[in-house]
């Protein structure tokens, strides 16, 4: 079956999942963000097949996510890290692995923790306002429509509503 493309749609957040690709992606982001780096080390962690490895690393690589250097010759081997575009998709894959960690945590409890290196403590990640740092969640947010939205693929109707006159909280 082959998958949709989300290219061409008004939506960052389509496009967002175009650039990284299918549900391997956010796993082998993980393991290059905990410092696995080795072609060898993602397969034998993921459990990912070669072929599929090779494919979606060449995809990450091609959209900028994921950049390859070699470290041997003969034969050629390569180590992969995160571009900064990377490392930026690190705070989602912390919220959503704190998602798993509410939802879907297996029996044994959470297969990983995490410390902000920053104060020394251990933390469960969360998306907080930039403003004003409060939590952010359904309930506190309030989407109006921004310069890039538009009725067409993608969010033909969500355009519609956010510029339809609706009552919205004061916006600063």
């Amino acid at each position: 079956m082959e998958r949709t493309s989300f290219a061409h749609m008004r939506c960052s957040l389509a496009r967002g999942l175009e650039l990284i690709g299918d549900w391997w992606s956010p796993l082998i982001i993980r393991d290059l963000f905990l410092g696995l780096s080795r072609f060898d080390e993602l397969v034998e962690d993921l459990g990912i097949s070669r072929n599929l490895l090779t494919r979606r690393l060449k995809s990450l690589a091609a959209n900028g996510i994921v950049e390859r250097t070699a470290y041997q010759q003969k034969p050629a081997r390569y180590a992969y890290r995160l571009t900064e575009a990377g490392r930026d998709l690190v705070p989602a894959i912390l919220a959503l692995t704190a998602w798993g960690d509410r939802w879907a945590r297996p029996r044994e409890g959470s297969p990983i923790l995490f410390v902000h290196t920053t104060c020394g403590h251990r933390f469960e990640p969360r998306v907080t306002c930039s403003a004003c740092t409060e939590p952010v969640t359904a309930e506190t947010v309030t989407a109006i429509a921004g310069p890039g939205g538009a009725a067409r693929p993608g969010t033909k109707l969500v355009a519609r509503r956010l510029h339809s006159p609706a009552p919205v909280a004061a916006i600063k």
